[in-house]
């Protein structure tokens, strides 16, 4: 397998990467819950503008603390973050949104008492008057949400949720998108339904960090994939690479992953 740390490697040809100045960088990170016990030790990623990389690994690899520790909801202790070159390590979730950076967590990631139209507005809450404008074009995107507009939010099924969620956080118009587990609970069809939901907003030209779980449809729409293990860079490569690697495909895919 080719590549290094810092994702230099051919792409698969999936997204719209310029090979320019990264979008986003996370270097060396070390974070996590408990004063002492970092679950990130020394991991790497960059984000290309216009690509879309995944990130895989085992349960407890730090993928989502990954995702937490670089959108500034968990204190990065060692390394840095860098949006466009610019250190914003530890800076405010509410910052970096400003700057360009949306997120959809895995759990909670919609108002379940509030409204499709209200979820919508709360997206653009730093610029409400660009609402109509921002609910329209995601209304294109995800037309079940612009024909369920008042709908209350909690009373949509999981996959149209995610869709909520990604949508919310496509109101501000984010040049990188960082996406913690979309497909998790979700049932097969809508797993489907999700991901290309994110090749086609990846598609129009935001990139995409996407933690997965799903780890071969993750790697078959990715350009590039990082696999974590044990908060470290394991493996790096392109999409194609990784789902054909033997290393990866043993402790990662499981055999019955292989690609023919």
């Amino acid at each position: 397998m080719t590549g290094d740390a810092s994702g230099n490697t051919p792409r698969n040809g999936a997204g719209n990467g310029t090979g320019d100045e990264a979008v986003l960088v996370a270097d060396d990170l070390y974070a996590g819950y408990v004063p002492g016990v970092d679950v990130l030790r020394g991991c790497s990623i960059e984000v290309r503008p216009g690509e879309l990389v995944g990130v895989i690994g085992p349960n407890g690899a730090g993928k989502s603390t990954l995702a937490k520790a670089v959108f500034g909801l968990l204190r990065v202790r060692e390394g840095t973050v860098r949006l466009h070159g610019e250190n914003v390590t530890n800076r405010p979730a509410h910052e970096l949104v400003r700057r360009g950076v949306g997120y959809v967590p895995q759990l909670a990631n919609v108002f379940p008492a509030l409204t499709v139209e209200e979820n919508l507005r709360m997206g653009v809450y730093l610029r409400p008057k660009d609402f109509a404008g921002r609910a329209a074009a995601v209304g294109e995107l995800f037309p079940v949400l612009a024909a369920r507009r008042r709908q209350k939010a909690g009373s949509m099924s999981g996959g149209e949720r995610q869709m909520l969620a990604m949508a919310r956080a496509l109101m501000m118009e984010p040049q990188v998108l960082l996406l913690d587990e979309p497909s998790a609970g979700l049932s097969p069809i809508y797993q489907d339904q999700v991901f290309e939901r994110v090749r086609e907003i990846n598609g129009a030209g935001v990139a995409v960090l996407m933690v997965e779980q799903n780890a071969r449809k993750c790697l078959q729409i990715c350009a590039r994939g990082y696999v974590l293990d044990q908060g470290r860079n394991a493996h790096t490569g392109t999409g194609v690479e990784l789902l054909h690697d033997q290393r990866v495909i043993d402790l990662y895919l499981g055999t019955l992953a292989r690609v023919r």
